[in-house]
């Protein structure tokens, strides 16, 4: 992948069909070994990129799930549910908007009506847009959108999910190596990912006494529909290739690090903590 990705652009929020290649989910390389049985887990943005290969891994280490997302996203989230039913799990879809308030409540009850309970919170869904020169380029519409998206819904899901999560529950949000390591094309983007590593930490704290476990994972360059629906075309000739591994990853490649966190197993004394997966760029 060092070479990059062929020149291609989508409209926000962006399709898995027309991207080329094809994003690898793990959909013929994930193989569970039973870490996540029982388990009730909603991810926001599940449809496609990395929420999709979560879906996938957690379905085939044992849990049900339910997955948000866009109401124009249906047909990717069609294809999320055949790969996790495939599993032999239930798979629940939960189409809103969750820019806005009610439905972003309302999902996260929609998920726990469907499930039956809820037992992992994955805050996943989010927006960018690096098509951009300058700072004076982001409008308050743009601004609006992706601090909703990114940081207002995942207020209004978590404190709504706090209601049905007990002891032994797990919250992993998805931060991103641009908290760390901002691009000024992502100004506002990378705001809200340095916020949600904060937030991560201090709800840990909170919660931590109610035996609810917080953390988030922290991506690199993945290969999503966001980067075709939202990267100038130029830069997805390089996407990736300024990573020590010298190449962008697939959400294949996440979803472990998801899974980690939310089993019993491998994540119970873990809380508070940002996992990079980042192709060698430092999370610190």
């Amino acid at each position: 992948m060092a070479e990059g990705f062929p020149a291609q652009q989508q409209q926000p929020p962006g399709h898995t069909d027309p991207m080329v290649p094809d994003p690898d989910h793990g959909e013929q390389s994930y193989t569970g070994s039973d870490k996540l049985v029982g388990k009730r887990a909603f991810i926001t943005g599940g449809d496609s990129g990395i929420g999709r290969a979560v879906a996938i891994a957690f379905a085939r280490e044992g849990a049900d799930v339910a997955i948000g997302y866009l109401p124009e996203e249906q047909k990717d989230a069609e294809e999320t549910r055949d790969w996790v039913q495939k599993a032999g799990r239930t798979c629940v879809l939960v189409p809103a908007d969750l820019m806005d308030e009610q439905q972003a409540r309302e999902s996260v009850r929609d998920a726990v009506e469907g499930l039956g309970g809820l037992d992992i919170l994955v805050n996943n869904a989010g927006f960018q847009m690096a098509r951009r020169e300058s700072m004076a380029d982001i409008t308050t519409e743009d601004l609006d959108r992706t601090m909703r998206t990114n940081l207002y819904a995942m207020f209004w899901v978590t404190q709504t999910a706090l209601e049905h999560l007990g002891s032994g529950a797990s919250i992993i949000n998805t931060t991103s190596i641009q908290a760390y390591q901002p691009s000024t094309s992502l100004l506002d983007y990378a705001s809200t990912k340095a916020a949600i590593t904060n937030f991560t930490v201090n709800l840990a704290a909170e919660v931590g006494p109610k035996g609810i476990r917080v953390n988030a994972v922290a991506p690199g360059p993945i290969w999503t529909p966001l980067q075709p629906a939202t990267q100038p075309v130029e830069k997805l000739e390089k996407f990736g290739s300024d990573t020590p591994l010298g190449r962008a990853g697939m959400p294949a490649e996440v979803a472990p690090a998801y899974v980690f966190l939310a089993a019993d197993s491998t994540g119970s004394y873990v809380s508070g903590t940002v996992l990079g997966v980042t192709g060698g760029k430092p999370v610190f």
